[in-house]
Parts: C-alpha cells; sequence; structure tokens
C-alpha cells in the first residue's frame, strides 16, 4: 500500500471506458500525479490497468462480467483506491465532460440545477455526453458528500467573436442553441498554460494548436486565447478524424436520408463511428497502422488527414492574420514524426522550416533557428488541467 495522502480524483468517462488520475497536492508545492489507468471494455470483458507517474504498472486484472456500466466500474476503482490509498481521503473528483454549452465558460460545481442544465445538452453531444454525467451521478450515489466539479471541453472557447461562433441559419433555430462551440478545450487550455514556459517566444502571439489523435481539431490562439477552432456545433466537423469525417457538405447528410432512406440512427453510426481514418482505408483508424502499411486506400488516408489540417492552418492562419507558431500535442501531433514532417513541409508556404534531426528525435522545437515561424511539440495533459480547476474551485490551491 502507498503512503496515505489526500487526493484528488479526474474522472474520463466514455461509453465502456472509464479513465481515471489520482492526484495529491503536498502544501506549498504543484499537483503531484500519484495513479493514472482505465477500466476498459465495460459491459464486454472489462480489465483494469493502472499505472504509477513512473509509468511502472501498478494493477493489471481482468475484472469479469459484472462490471457492466459506469456504477459497478466505479466500484471497481473505488475497491483498488481503498487498497492503494488506504488512509487517503478523496477531497473532490473532478470530470471531463465534452459540453458544456454556451453558458459554462468555465469549470462548475456540480450542483442539481447544473445536471440538469447539462442533461439538456446530451442531444449536442450524444456519443460522450450520457456516460459523462452517468460517471457524475455514480459519484454522487456513493460518495455523496464529496463535491464534484465539471471541466468543459467547450469552456475554452466562449468569448469567440460573433462571426466566429456563427452558424447562418434562420434565428429561431439558432436560438435553440446552434452555433458553433468548439471541443478539446481542456487540451487547448493546458497548452496554453505551459507556452510561456515551453515556447516563450509564441506566447502571446498567433499561435494555431494541433491536436491530433483519434478525435483531430485544430485552435487558434492569439495571446494565449482561443480566437476559433476548427469544431463547431459537434465534434463531428473540421478535420478528419480515425472514425468521424470531418466537415461534410449538409447535402450529403439530406442525400444519406432522402436518396438512401437511412434512418437517424443510421446516420449516426455512419458519421460518428464508421467515417474518417477507417472509411477512407478500409481496414483501420489507427495512423500507425495506416503509416506502416502500403495499400493505396491506406496511403490515401494519411494523404487525406495531412491535406485536411494542411487546409485548416491556412483558414486559421487568415483567421488570426498571420502566424508566429505551430504546436502539435496529443497522441498523433506527439508520437509520429512523420505526420509532423508532411504538415509542417505542406505548410512551408507560410514560414516554417523544419528541422528534421530536430522532428526525428521529438525535440520539444522542430523549427530550424531562423525559421519565419517555428512548430513546437508539447504534450498535452488534460488531466491536470481538470485537477487543476478541481482544486480551485474547492479552496484546495
Amino acid at each position: 500500500m502507498a503512503p496515505a495522502s489526500d487526493y484528488v480524483l479526474v474522472l474520463n468517462a466514455g461509453s465502456s471506458s472509464l479513465k481515471f488520475s489520482v492526484y495529491a497536492r503536498p502544501a506549498a508545492q504543484a499537483w503531484r500525479l500519484e495513479a493514472r489507468g482505465q477500466i476498459e471494455g465495460i459491459g464486454t470483458v472489462p480489465r483494469f490497468s493502472a499505472r504509477g507517474a513512473d509509468g511502472a504498472t501498478l494493477a493489471r486484472e481482468d475484472l469479469g462480467r459484472a462490471v457492466r456500466d459506469a456504477g459497478t466500474a466505479l466500484d471497481s476503482l473505488a475497491n483498488w483506491l481503498r487498497e492503494r490509498f488506504g488512509g487517503g481521503r478523496v477531497l473532490g473528483v473532478g470530470h471531463r465532460v465534452v459540453h458544456g454549452g454556451a453558458s459554462h465558460a468555465g469549470p462548475a460545481l456540480v450542483t442539481p440545477e447544473v445536471m440538469a442544465d447539462l442533461r439538456k445538452l446530451v442531444p449536442l453531444a450524444p456519443l460522450h455526453q450520457p456516460h459523462n454525467l452517468a460517471a457524475i451521478e455514480a459519484v454522487a450515489a456513493r460518495l455523496p458528500d464529496v463535491a464534484q466539479v465539471a471541466c468543459f471541453d467547450t469552456s475554452f472557447h466562449r468569448g469567440h467573436s460573433a462571426v466566429a461562433e456563427l452558424i447562418a441559419l434562420p434565428k429561431e433555430i439558432r436560438d435553440t442553441g446552434v452555433q458553433r462551440y468548439g471541443f478539446h478545450g481542456l487540451s487547448y487550455e493546458y497548452v496554453a498554460s505551459v507556452l510561456p514556459e515551453a515556447a516563450p517566444e509564441i506566447a502571446a502571439g498567433r499561435v494555431i494548436v494541433a491536436h491530433l489523435g483519434s478525435g483531430a481539431s485544430l485552435c487558434a490562439m492569439s495571446n494565449r486565447r482561443s480566437v476559433d477552432s476548427t469544431f463547431g456545433f459537434t465534434a463531428l466537423d473540421g478535420l478528419c478524424m480515425g472514425t468521424r469525417p470531418g466537415a461534410v457538405d449538409p447535402g450529403v447528410v439530406l442525400y444519406l436520408f432522402q436518396n438512401l432512406g437511412l434512418s437517424a440512427q443510421e446516420v449516426e453510426a455512419i458519421l460518428y463511428r464508421k467515417s474518417g481514418l477507417l472509411a477512407i482505408s478500409g481496414t483501420s483508424n489507427d495512423m500507425r497502422d495506416l503509416l506502416q502499411s502500403a495499400e493505396p486506400a491506406a496511403r490515401l488516408a494519411v494523404d487525406y488527414f495531412v491535406y485536411r489540417v494542411t487546409k485548416e492552418i491556412g483558414a486559421l492562419t487568415a483567421a488570426l492574420g498571420g502566424l508566429d507558431g505551430l504546436v502539435f500535442t496529443a497522441g498523433i501531433g506527439e508520437n509520429s514524426a512523420e505526420v509532423r514532417r508532411r504538415i509542417s513541409e505542406a505548410s512551408a508556404w507560410c514560414g516554417i522550416e523544419l528541422d528534421d534531426a530536430a522532428n526525428s528525435g521529438n525535440a520539444a522545437r522542430i523549427s530550424r533557428a531562423g525559421s519565419r515561424v517555428s512548430a513546437w511539440v508539447i504534450p498535452t495533459n488534460e488531466e491536470l488541467m481538470i485537477a487543476r480547476h478541481t482544486g480551485r474551485l474547492l479552496g484546495l490551491t
């Protein structure tokens, strides 16, 4: 058993997984990661895994079919936490919640009123929001005296100009909440928070951050504030992603309904789970697999991904009125030198001169010293951002 310490628990609940992080904050020091892990395969073949801050395996086991939902997954996690941190108290629980709507410009202490508000947003994030809220409800049922904080992926983008948020539909439709929201905000907020130390020369300038993973988007920042994003009303917009198509002519969706006779459920499944890199390649939604494949369809998928990212870099550069720096983050952005190289070379027109050796070596700065626009790799940390917000709202910092 680890030494007892009070901690904040960070949860990110999905349809079949519950990711968690445990953070302790000693006096006068920064948040300290104690453990992170996940329960995956919930409802099918659930498995529990956890690692320490140093990456060492702390636990790995099959849980059996009894773990069928957020509540039973949380029970399994609670058992492990008691074994690992037996004498410690849970000071608070912070949750990643995908959608905060137009009214939440920052994290919120969970109350019945906040929960009612967030339930109204389920139609805007149908594959994420219900599971995020289910985890909050499961914690409340088991730890009713522990405060919870909802941290939204949309909040960082509140404050965009009216034209950046506008969707050109009739006012009566817009009044129901139809606007551009933007997502991946916790990731972008973390990168913005570390820019003064990680890349001080561009921190106050015009920066595009590329959050490239299974879900992918770009954010244009000016002086570390979001100006625009490739995501819009939902997390389907913008870049091509692992299983999502990115920007699609609305006429295509009409065609699916009117000419192919598909149901709303079938169209939802196509747009969220059967499109993107998976649809183009026909084999995989994993960029690592596609880069290793010699199949023409796999190569086309990578080409299209790079093309879309490069095209949107151009659009956001125009929105910023120029560009001082490009930052890569998230799974693909942090780990794929090949994708970074291709995007940087295709964006050479805006002033990026890539340093091949630095890029291949996964250096923090991957552009040449004299490059007019610098390029960087900055690992994201959404969990730490949630821990910070939770600590601040609960008066722990």
